[in-house]
């Protein structure tokens, strides 16, 4: 064939956008596992991290497995349904209507003897999805510790929600008012105090923290069913 012909050029561009398809897709099968692996872990060590556990990922799995006493899934109606717990994905659940989503709930020991109930997170920033995990204490009302993330919110400002200073406020907060009514957490700007069921909105990103708020609040808010059987 000659070389110089467009044929031949036509050809050969097909041979190698095949074999550099072949190569791409093989590569990204390859390593598919280990980039589940990879989420896998890094979910791990989130959960740990809402309930004040320091972890590595080469130590995450180990204290999971030691921390994290049980795996669960609960109905709004608050009946236990069967299922993987850790691998619900909260994206779809939250997509469904209320009394048709199986919401994951974990439950931590730590060594104190303590127990912390852990539930997941999943709601809207400025720009995207934010989400995370809320741990309480065994009271089911009082927050003992949080862990946030986001896909796109601006640095500096809303993605400031995955800094301590900012998650740490809603250590103690707690989610029902002196009538055992569920008021949630709400984020407020500029208040020269804080009740129990406040925390101070980033300044600049007020819509962001208000996210972080409504998704405490439409989260846990399935999950009242199931408590009051716990309560009993």
């Amino acid at each position: 064939m000659n070389k110089e012909s467009n044929s031949y050029t036509f050809i050969f561009a097909i041979v190698m956008v095949v074999i550099v398809a072949v190569l791409l897709s093989f590569t990204a099968i390859s390593l598919k596992p280990i980039q589940l692996k990879n989420i896998e872990i890094e979910k791990k060590k989130n959960i740990l991290s809402s309930v004040h556990i320091p972890n590595t990922v080469s130590d995450a799995e180990k204290k999971y497995e030691k921390y994290i006493v049980k795996e669960l899934i609960v109905s709004s109606d608050g009946k236990a349904v069967e299922g993987d717990a850790f691998d619900i994905d909260m994206k779809e659940e939250l997509s469904k209507p209320l009394d048709e989503r199986k919401l994951p709930l974990l439950e931590a020991q730590l060594e104190t003897g303590e127990t912390y109930y852990i539930i997941p997170l999943r709601g809207t920033g400025l720009w995207g999805p934010i989400w995370g995990y809320v741990s309480l204490k065994n009271d089911l009302n009082t927050i003992y510790g949080v862990n946030f993330d986001h896909e796109g919110e601006t640095p500096g400002l809303g993605a400031e929600i995955t800094k301590t200073y900012f998650q740490e406020q809603f250590k103690n907060k707690t989610l029902f008012d002196e009538n055992h009514q569920f008021v949630s957490i709400s984020a407020v700007k500029g208040a020269k105090s804080l009740t129990e069921h406040q925390i101070d909105a980033i300044s600049g990103a007020t819509i962001t923290s208000r996210g972080v708020a409504n998704m405490i609040h439409d989260c846990i808010s399935g999950y009242l069913n199931y408590f009051k059987t716990i309560n009993k």
